[in-house]
């Protein structure tokens, strides 16, 4: 059995016990989330929503909250000389296990 949830403008294919990163969710570590935005559900038959899937929903509990590797961004502007400019992000992300699927 699997569904395709939305979270974070993404769509995700998950199945129960699968542990899957997304954008950063407002919870701590150890609670419980439930994502209502499915979009598709298969368990003998497919679901297809029109864009979700009624009384369908997942159960996810959240493990930790972190950061990704540090990227390194370069701008510069060519023939100008001194407008180099470097940058660094690290992107926040929730670690998510997927407990359950409903539907």
């Amino acid at each position: 059995m699997y569904a395709v949830i939305e979270t974070g403008g993404k769509q995700l294919k998950v199945e129960a016990g699968q542990e899957i990163y997304v954008e950063k969710l407002d919870a701590e570590a150890g609670d419980e989330v439930v994502f209502d935005k499915v979009c598709l559900i298969s368990n003998e038959g497919t679901k297809i929503g029109t864009p979700y899937v009624d009384g369908a929903k997942v159960t996810a509990k959240v493990e930790k909250q972190g950061k990704e590797k540090k990227i390194r961004i370069f701008m510069y502007k060519p023939k100008k000389g001194s407008t180099h400019h470097r940058q660094g992000h690290r992107q926040p992300y929730t670690k998510l296990t997927i407990v359950a699927i409903e539907g």
